[in-house]
């Protein structure tokens, strides 16, 4: 097998993963912010012993400024999780994934206004196109606006998490000559006394078979899932991974209508398509600035700085 196929083998492996994690979220029965932070609890002891066993704590890279850029990265993380979490409940895995997909167009507005990128017509036309499609997607109505509810409160969420995850990809993507294991470790560590605070115990009694799944996540979709992400980074150009990311929405609409009976509309499915289109060429506008960070002395070529939270891939 060549380095690319089992990059596409791990990558397509990793989406799919992460394309069930709605699916572990609702059948904890733990609120949102419980699950997160036994995702982060149990993800953080899964990356540590990956990374304790490769022998990474040495020699990471951190410097106090890259270090403050990964932490301030897991604050946004967090959060991103915890909105996309309720807003599974508020309106559906299929709804809240889709809408939350848009987080490529985020990253491309939020580095134009905060960082000055450059931001060309044919950008700002593909995020045009893509906010159509999220319209047609959101299945909101002006009724909807008049009335409230929770429907239009679950979209709102999944945009701001959207949102945040922009915001941590940005920052995330400024911290170079580090591994992006560790960066990923810092982001899920931070977490931990980050929700300390509204984590509800006194509710995780009796969970039983929920455990299952809360553990699930912190090693699944976090340990097993990053690292099958990182590996095959290294091994795929970024056209490639622009296009292996749409396989984590589609497996989430899939799981949503089979175990749920979930499923989007024929207006709301005619969105998609806007938005697949336009993330693919927003993402593949940007490939050319897309290289790898200089790597830290000693390290492998896996080394080189990818963000820990990539764009447009993972919950």
């Amino acid at each position: 097998m060549t380095p690319e196929n089992k990059g596409t083998a791990q990558l397509t492996t990793a989406m799919v993963l992460s394309g069930t994690l709605g699916v572990f979220v609702v059948e904890s029965g733990a609120s949102p912010f419980n699950v997160v932070f036994f995702r982060v609890l149990f993800g953080a002891l899964a990356l540590g012993t990956y990374v304790v066993a490769r022998g990474w704590l040495r020699g990471h890279g951190f410097t106090p400024r890259t270090l403050g850029l990964a932490v301030l990265g897991g604050v946004f993380i967090v959060f991103n999780w915890v909105l996309l979490f309720q807003a599974y409940g508020n309106t559906s895995i299929s709804v809240a994934t889709v809408v939350y997909h848009t987080q490529p167009f985020h990253v491309v507005l939020l580095g134009a206004l905060l960082f000055r990128e450059r931001l060309t017509a044919a950008k700002v036309g593909w995020v045009a196109v893509a906010f159509a499609g999220l319209i047609l997607v959101s299945g909101v109505t002006p009724g909807d606006f008049a009335s409230g509810g929770s429907y239009l409160l679950g979209v709102g969420q999944a945009l701001l998490a959207a949102l945040l995850y922009g915001l941590s990809t940005l920052v995330t993507k400024r911290v170079t000559g580090v591994r992006p294991h560790l960066v990923a470790l810092v982001q899920v560590i931070v977490g931990i006394p980050l929700l300390l605070p509204f984590a509800d115990f006194g509710a995780m009694r009796g969970e039983g078979a929920g455990w299952g799944w809360l553990v699930g996540l912190g090693f699944l979709h976090t340990g097993v899932m990053y690292v099958l992400m990182y590996a095959a980074y290294a091994k795929l150009p970024t056209s490639k991974i622009a296009v292996l990311a749409f396989v984590y929405p589609a497996v989430a609409l899939l799981m949503d209508r089979a175990v749920y009976g979930h499923h989007i509309g024929l207006v709301q499915a005619l969105g998609i398509p806007l938005i697949v289109t336009a993330g693919l060429k927003v993402t593949l506008a940007r490939t050319p600035a897309a290289v790898p960070a200089a790597r830290t002395a000693g390290h492998a070529p896996e080394a080189a700085s990818r963000p820990a939270t990539p764009a447009a891939c993972e919950a």
